[in-house]
C-alpha cells in the first residue's frame, strides 16, 4: 500500500511511526510534513488544507490510503473532496467534523441527548456575554471560542476582569478570527481530566487506551492554555467502571446522537473528559487524534493499524479484535521559549541523531524543519520526547533521561508531567 499523510506536527510523526511497522505498507507520503517527518516519509511542501491541491497530489501518487490527520481539512470537507474522487480516506466527512468545529453544535448536541457535560450559554455578541458573567458572578468560569483555534481558544478565567478581557479578545479583538463570532461561557468543572480516543465507524465504538495531557505551559497547571505540554498513557485515574460508565452514558450516546442527526462519523473520536464529583462529563470532542495523546496511545498498539483503518473506512469495526500493549507510555514536550506567544525560529537542535532520534527513546518531531543537514526550531512545540517502559515511573525516567540530551536555545518544557 502507498499512504498520504495529511499534516505536520508530532501527531502526524506517531501516525507515519506506527504506519511503517504495518507489513502492508510500502510508501508513505506527507504533506506538509516536517524536518523529522521527511527522515520516516517522502515529504511535500503542501498545506494541510489545499484540498485540491491534496486531492490532485494524491492521484499523482495514485495512493491506496489518505490519512488526514488535523482538525481544519478534515472540518473544510477534504475527506468528502477525496471520497468525489474515489481515493479511500481516513478520518470523519465535514458533516460528521463539526463535532469539533463548532463549540456550539456539539454542546447543544449533548444537551438534546441528554450527554453530561459542563452547563453553558451561547452570544453572539460581547455585551451579552459580558452581561450574563456579571449576573452569574461565579469564578473560575470558562470562555470558549466556538470555531478552531489551534487547541488554544479556550480561556480559564479566575475573576472578573480576566473574564471580561477574555470576552473582548475573542469577540471584538478577534484573536482567533472568525472561530470568534460566536462564544460558550461554560460552568467551570472539577476533577481529573482524561482524554480517550476512540475508533468508530458509525456504529461501533472501540475506545482506545486513555491518555492524560498537561495543557497548561507551566509546571503546577499554571500559565497559559497550549496545544499539550506532554502526556501519559495510561491516565491512572480511568478505571474499569468509569471506562464501562463512559461507554454507556458518554461514548456509545455520542455515535448514537450523531448518526441520528445524519451525520455518522468514521474515524478517530477524541473525547475529553472530567471525572466529577458527579460523574464523568465531556468538556470537550475532537474530530481526530489528539495531540500530544497520540504520542503515547499508539506505540501501545499492538494490532496493524492498517487492519484497524481498513475496519473504520469499510463499517467492520465490530469484526476487529484490538490489542494494545500492557505498558505505560509517557511523552514530554520540548517548546520553544516564548511558547504559547511569540518564539524564534530556526535554532539549531544539538544532541539527536541523523534520522532526528536519540537512543532510548523515541522523538517525535512536532516544530522543526531541516537546514543544511541540520534540525531546526520551525514551531512552538518542537519536540515530543515519548518513551515506553512497565510503569508510568520507568517511562517517565526514560523520556526525561532523553530530555537532558536534546538541548536548543531557549528550549522550555515541563518537569512536572506525570506527577
Amino acid at each position: 500500500m502507498k499512504i498520504l499523510v495529511i499534516g505536520g506536527g508530532g501527531r502526524e510523526h506517531a501516525i507515519i511511526r506506527k504506519l511503517k511497522e504495518s507489513p502492508r505498507v510500502n510508501a508513505i507520503y506527507a504533506a506538509p510534513g516536517n524536518g523529522g517527518i521527511s527522515k520516516d516519509a517522502q515529504c511535500f511542501g503542501l498545506a494541510a488544507t489545499d484540498i485540491k491541491g491534496v486531492v490532485s497530489l494524491a492521484k499523482e501518487l495514485a495512493v491506496d490510503l489518505v490519512f488526514v490527520a488535523p482538525d481544519d481539512p478534515l472540518v473544510l470537507g477534504l475527506v468528502d473532496a477525496l471520497e468525489a474522487e474515489g481515493i479511500r480516506a481516513f478520518g470523519p466527512n465535514a458533516a460528521a467534523a463539526i463535532i469539533e468545529g463548532s463549540k456550539v453544535f456539539s454542546k447543544d448536541l449533548m444537551q438534546r441527548y441528554g450527554i453530561p457535560t459542563a452547563g453553558y450559554a451561547v452570544f453572539e455578541n460581547a455585551e451579552s456575554a459580558i452581561a450574563y458573567i456579571k449576573e452569574q458572578n461565579s469564578y473560575p468560569t470558562v470562555v470558549k471560542a466556538d470555531g478552531l483555534a489551534l487547541g488554544k481558544g479556550v480561556i480559564i478565567a479566575e475573576n472578573e476582569a480576566e473574564a471580561l478581557s477574555a470576552v473582548n479578545s475573542i469577540m471584538s479583538d478577534r484573536i482567533f478570527g472568525e472561530s470568534g463570532s460566536r462564544v460558550v461561557i461554560e460552568e467551570f468543572l472539577t476533577g481529573p481530566e482524561v482524554s480517550v480516543l476512540a475508533f468508530t465507524d458509525g456504529k461501533t465504538v472501540k475506545p482506545m487506551v486513555s491518555s492524560k495531557d498537561h495543557k497548561r505551559a507551566l509546571e503546577g497547571d499554571r500559565g497559559l492554555n497550549t496545544g499539550g505540554m506532554g502526556t501519559i498513557s495510561p491516565n491512572p485515574f480511568y478505571t474499569d467502571e468509569i471506562a464501562q460508565e463512559c461507554m454507556e452514558t458518554i461514548f456509545l450516546p455520542t455515535i448514537n446522537a450523531m448518526a441520528q442527526e445524519g451525520r455518522s462519523f468514521k474515524g478517530c473520536l477524541y473525547f475529553g473528559l472530567m471525572l466529577t464529583p458527579k460523574g464523568s462529563k465531556v468538556i470537550e470532542y475532537n474530530c481526530r487524534f489528539g495531540d500530544p495523546e497520540t504520542q503515547v496511545v499508539l506505540p501501545r498498539l499492538k494490532t496493524d493499524f492498517v487492519d484497524i483503518i481498513d475496519a473504520v473506512i469499510d463499517e467492520t469495526l465490530d469484526k476487529i479484535d484490538i490489542e494494545w500493549q500492557d505498558s505505560a507510555c509517557a511523552c514530554v514536550i520540548m517548546a520553544s521559549g516564548g511558547y504559547p506567544s511569540a518564539y524564534p525560529k530556526g535554532l539549531t537542535i544539538a544532541g539527536l541523531d541523523d534520522k532526528g532520534q536519540l537512543e532510548g527513546a523515541t522523538v517525535y518531531h512536532s516544530g522543526t524543519a531541516l537546514k543544511d543537514g541540520e534540525f531546526v526550531t520551525n514551531g512552538g512545540r518542537v519536540l515530543g520526547v515519548t518513551a515506553t517502559g512497565e510503569s508510568l515511573e520507568a517511562a517517565l525516567q526514560k523520556a526525561y533521561a532523553a530530555v537532558d540530551k536534546i538541548k536548543f536555545e531557549g528550549a522550555h518544557y515541563r518537569k512536572d508531567i506525570g506527577r
